[in-house]
């Protein structure tokens, strides 16, 4: 049996249910962005709700890969990108142990 990927068993999801219509570039943000603040909500008092986080976190992860096979990227690849530029912006021999923005190191 091959194994399944992440993107592929979220795109048969939404084909299974004929979701795809509904899943323009602006939901899907608006998606990710609903989904966040719920995540953020497992977080909101002192303890917090580690399976609630799970599954928010899946649903924020779900719609990012929903949205970035819509504009037709690759979720790996994109990453890696901005990786580097981060990289750039924060050399480890200026940034290590900091929190300050890059333009203040």
């Amino acid at each position: 049996m091959q194994e399944e990927t992440c993107l592929g068993a979220v795109r048969a999801f939404v084909e299974q249910r004929d979701w795809g219509k509904f899943q323009t570039p602006e939901n899907l943000a608006k998606s990710i962005s609903i989904e966040a603040g719920e995540l953020l909500e497992c977080f909101q008092w002192d303890d917090a709700d580690l399976p609630g986080a799970q599954d928010e976190l899946a649903d924020v992860l779900t719609y990012c890969f929903l949205l970035a096979d819509r504009l037709g990227l690759d979720p790996q690849s994109i990453v890696l990108a901005k990786l580097e530029k981060t990289r750039e912006k924060y050399p480890v021999e200026k940034s290590y142990g900091r929190s300050d923005r890059y333009d203040r190191l």
